[in-house]
């Protein structure tokens, strides 16, 4: 008797001990993209050379998110229904991304911040927050560089500023993979030019190879309050690269997510959501 007891209690150890071990493991997934709630509003804005595809929800102060690089707004289905409860919660496809269109125009870190500030002038927005992922933490850096008077905050994770802050091994992390995968299967149902994703990865990959190149005396110059975050598990941005930034840009704070990779926002989205009303109020 006292054998199967103890059998039973190890089983159940076993059990346990398997549990946690996957509950800290999440960052070694991607999950599936949540639906995106129904927009408010949504259309194609003629932005600089382009037409910028975006969607509306909720009313109040407004939220600007900006996805990743090969992705789109649909990444932000956790968001947009948390925040749209209290916000204006405005999403947009970057330039070549998603639903929007591009052109033989390089890609550009500053081109493509201007095509959100046109948008913001499209949608007579005069501040936003920014919320910005990976590409999208790079153009909200950038905007508080050149377009200080657009933003009320940025809220950047898995941001760089320099092209060595990318782990030299990215592109061969599993995780990052089915992501560059799940993107063109993605791309392929909303692109304007579904057959192109190819050559579209060739045109950023570009951009990839030798920006963002930002000094620290350019940091230093930014007076929008900033919120830097990173996974503890990041697949492709250096934790000191972060934490780097984190001391040239002036007043910004650091917040690192527990068992979260590049992708938090799908891995932990009650805790993503959280940083970034703990961000909004200023802690």
């Amino acid at each position: 008797m006292r054998r199967l007891a103890a059998g039973i209690l190890m089983f159940f150890a076993a059990v346990l001990m398997a549990a946690n071990a996957y509950a800290v493991e999440r960052w070694a997934t991607l999950p599936a993209f949540p639906a995106m709630p129904t927009a408010k509003t949504s259309g194609m804005a003629p932005v600089n050379d382009i037409k910028m595809y975006y969607a509306e929800y909720g009313e109040g102060d407004p939220i600007l998110f900006i996805h990743g690089g090969l992705g789109s707004a649909d990444v932000w289905g956790y968001q947009v229904a948390e925040f749209a409860k209290d916000h204006r919660v405005i999403v947009a496809d970057s330039r070549g991304h998603g639903r929007s269109t591009r052109n033989g125009q390089p890609f550009d870190y500053d081109l493509m911040t201007s095509d959100y500030v046109a948008l913001l002038e499209y949608l007579k927005l005069d501040k936003v927050t920014l919320v910005g992922w990976s590409d999208g933490g790079i153009i909200g850096i950038d905007m508080a560089m050149k377009n200080p008077e657009k933003l009320t905050r940025v809220i950047a994770q898995a941001a760089n500023v320099t092209t060595d802050g990318v782990k030299p091994d990215v592109m061969t992390n599993k995780t990052f993979s089915d992501y560059i995968n799940t993107a063109g299967e993605a791309y392929k149902k909303l692109s304007p030019t579904p057959n192109d994703y190819d050559a579209f990865v060739t045109q950023i990959s570009a951009m990839w190879a030798s920006q963002p190149s930002w000094t620290a005396d350019d940091l230093g110059k930014i007076k929008v309050p900033v919120t830097l975050a990173i996974g503890d598990h990041d697949e492709a941005v250096k934790l000191d690269h972060t934490e780097m930034m984190a001391k040239q840009i002036p007043g910004s704070n650091l917040v690192i997510l527990k068992d979260a990779s590049h992708f938090a926002m799908l891995q932990d989205p009650e805790g993503y959501n959280a940083m970034i009303r703990e961000a909004m109020a200023g802690r």
